[in-house]
């Protein structure tokens, strides 16, 4: 599998060897998960848990992020590489602060990447150092 964007109109798939990887791969478009009906929050809501089964930190509660995962949704626009960056990040400070646990207050200070940052909220807090 390979993931890509715009993958149509890059190099990849033109001139001869570009129609014969074309021909064999079908490309899926994949659009953010929503968060407007139950299923769909179900969905959101197993993806922030299995994250969360991942970490590996002694202080931290297990369901903390699920129980934020409205907000860890409108936070990221339902993009799993969004949510993936603010959990591996927020982990990464807990360590490195020695809290070794993520709190809602945690995951606000961490800065997203530029279309999550804007289109999730008007401005990000300031980071504590």
């Amino acid at each position: 599998m390979y993931s890509a964007i715009d993958v149509e109109t890059s190099s990849l798939l033109s001139g001869v060897r570009g129609a014969q990887i074309a021909g064999r791969f079908k490309i899926f478009r994949h659009r953010p998960l929503a968060y407007a009906t139950e299923q769909d929050k179900a969905v959101w809501d197993d993806l922030v848990q299995a994250m969360e089964s991942l970490l590996r930190l002694r202080s931290h509660r297990p369901g903390t992020l699920v129980k934020h995962a409205a907000y860890l949704h409108a936070r990221t626009g339902g993009r799993i590489g969004s949510l993936s960056h603010l959990v591996r990040e927020a982990a990464l400070v807990a360590i490195v602060e020695g809290t070794e646990r993520i709190t809602k207050g945690l995951l606000g200070e961490v800065e997203l990447d530029a279309y999550a940052e804007t289109q999730a909220r008007p401005s990000r807090p300031v980071r504590r150092k």
